[in-house]
């Protein structure tokens, strides 16, 4: 059965409905807005859609033809196998547009370049078979003359050795921002099994022989000045020492059938650095040869070119429909409309609204359960208008505990109703006859009163708890009020309330002291504290205790005293549901 109690029951979150226009306008207008930015977050970033990420490979073809003037061979063709290099690597392609050019070397010795450092005057600086990381040969120990003021090391390499660093300005091949580069791509998205290429069906031989990028985006055939135009680069002076260049194409491809889309997008930028007095060894070059045999002896040609590097990189996603991602994307949404009720929440808890209607909704959706190990008392005193929430100390008197919390009042109008309708039968209260209770009492009586007491009428206690006056500062004790004589003390109204609760008890209990006791301090809790908080237990002042054990006293004189961890609930004691005290006392 207790297994089945747990399974059959039904949990739900406690709701508070207030009525207001204002609260309710910015509610909805709240939530309108949340929904738009909902809408167009997914609309936008395509939240309703699987991913899948492109598989590409990429070929590409240069074409064209340059003719320049070398020094030493005169003019020269050169073609695609000339200025393409042996430099291919996965997705790029090289295209030479300077050069040094080392005529005739041959198997040899021959004197060093002089480099900063690299002098010498006698054979003993020339270590035989020694080499470092910029000599171009083995040094053979001797010193020899380079030109009329230098001498160097002689090295066994092919000679003559490569003498110039600098490469020439203007570059030899500026020509070839002329060129141009067929790019082929084919992307495939696995998770889709779609598959397209950067040539569109509708690409014929003849749109392909005469397409322009600048008239057409989708054109998959490029001019190579273009390409470092729109890199935000110039051809000329790229050209002199090279460079690295990227090709990005981008497929952002939307599957639905609705708003099918899958078009490449390309866009380009410079890889390397390009300042040549930010990096040590700028641009971008490296050497080759031809070789051929005159006379039967082995020459070469040495060439080091410099050129450009362009990169072809594939960016991309596809997207389709799918409803569990429109599922998924919907619930994470859905905790952004937290966001209204935190905004009205802080505005109702602020000086924004209301503080009445913002103390009634804290206290109507938020219900405080008090740990059982700790007690939570409630102070009234006569000259503050509000209801201290105090903590129960064992060593410091109640009158000095710092409260944790100050409430206002809650008057009991039914209570205070019902009392002043028994009151009509006797004598009104006369108030211009009433002490005032903020004269100073009698300094010859306050060597008799605990030091805690502020009105001179408390008893001493040993318990902490009942350390409790009825004020805050000095001044007249309430008990001296003929309100706290009609209101807590008087006989009638005492026994006319016990019948109101019993009206079928036998009379001789409603006469019984300790009943009329009990009684009294119920009065005095609904007068003075109205409506407590739940979970907390009023505490009656010291002075008070004692007024209402002279006029209704045990026979033995002896009483149990404050046990706020014993009391029933504030209700219950409330609607007269008294104990003996000696057992399970409410009160004092």
């Amino acid at each position: 059965m207790p297994c089945c109690g747990v399974l059959c029951q039904y949990e739900t979150n406690k709701l508070v409905r207030i009525q207001s226009v204002r609260l309710g306008s910015l509610k909805w207008s709240l939530n309108a807005a949340i929904l738009l930015f909902i809408c167009m977050m997914l609309l936008w970033n395509r939240s309703y859609q699987q991913f899948d990420l492109v598989v590409s490979s990429v070929t590409t073809k240069v074409k064209g033809v340059a003719q320049t003037q070398l020094p030493g061979n005169g003019e020269e063709v050169w073609d695609v196998v000339d200025y393409s290099g042996p430099l291919q690597d996965k997705n790029s392609f090289f295209v030479v547009t300077n050069v040094i050019v080392t005529k005739n070397q041959k198997q040899g010795k021959c004197p060093e370049v002089p480099l900063k450092g690299k002098l010498c005057r006698t054979d003993k600086e020339c270590e035989k078979g020694g080499w470092d990381q910029q000599s171009h040969g083995i040094k053979t120990g001797s010193c020899l003359k380079f030109d009329v003021l230098r001498k160097t090391c002689e090295v066994s390499a092919w000679c003559p050795v490569e003498t110039r660093t600098n490469p020439p300005r203007p570059a030899l091949l500026a020509a070839a921002e002329n060129f141009t580069v067929f790019i082929k791509n084919n992307i495939r998205f696995p998770a889709f099994n779609f598959i397209r290429r950067n040539i569109l069906p509708e690409m014929n031989d003849a749109y392909l022989r005469s397409c322009q990028r600048g008239k057409d985006s989708l054109c998959p055939i490029f001019r190579l000045g273009d390409i470092v135009r729109e890199a935000g680069e110039n051809f000329t002076e790229m050209a002199v020492e090279g460079g690295v260049i990227g090709i990005l194409i981008n497929w952002d491809c939307n599957l639905d059938r609705l708003k099918h889309r899958c078009l490449p997008k390309y866009s380009f930028r410079r890889l390397d650095e390009k300042e040549s007095n930010k990096t040590r060894y700028p641009g971008l070059n490296f050497r080759y040869a031809k070789y051929n045999t005159v006379n039967g002896v082995e020459e070469r040609t040495l060439y080091k070119a410099f050129g450009i590097r362009f990169d072809v990189m594939v960016f991309g996603q596809a997207g389709k429909f799918s409803f569990i991602q429109l599922v998924i994307y919907i619930g994470s949404t859905l905790s952004y409309y937290a966001l209204t009720t935190m905004i009205i929440d802080w505005l109702i808890g602020t000086r924004c609204y209301s503080a009445e209607v913002g103390q009634n909704y804290s206290e109507k959706k938020v219900e405080s359960v008090q740990d059982k190990h700790k007690c939570i008392l409630c102070v009234s005193y006569v000259d503050e208008n509000n209801i201290r929430l105090v903590k129960r100390s064992q060593r410091k008197s109640l009158q000095d505990v710092k409260p944790v919390s100050v409430q206002p009042y809650k008057e009991d109008m039914g209570h205070l109703t019902a009392v002043l309708c028994l009151l009509q039968q006797g004598d009104s209260v006369d108030h211009c006859t009433q002490p005032s209770l903020n004269h100073q009492p009698d300094p010859n009586s306050k060597s008799q009163r605990p030091a805690w007491c502020k009105c001179d009428s408390c008893t001493p206690s040993s318990l902490p708890q009942e350390e409790l006056c009825c004020r805050r500062s000095n001044g007249a004790c309430i008990t001296s009020s003929p309100v706290f004589e009609r209101l807590v003390l008087r006989r009638p109204l005492l026994e006319t309330v016990l019948l109101q609760r019993d009206p079928l008890g036998p009379p001789a209990k409603r006469c019984q002291t300790s009943a009329l006791r009990h009684c009294a301090y119920s009065l005095y809790i609904s007068w003075r504290f109205g409506f407590p908080p739940n979970d907390t237990h009023p505490a009656i002042p010291r002075c008070c205790v004692r007024r209402v054990r002279e006029e209704y006293p045990r026979a033995d004189g002896q009483y149990s005293g404050f046990r706020p961890a014993r009391m029933a609930s504030t209700q219950a004691f409330t609607n007269g549901e008294l104990w003996e005290e000696g057992r399970d006392s409410p009160s004092h």
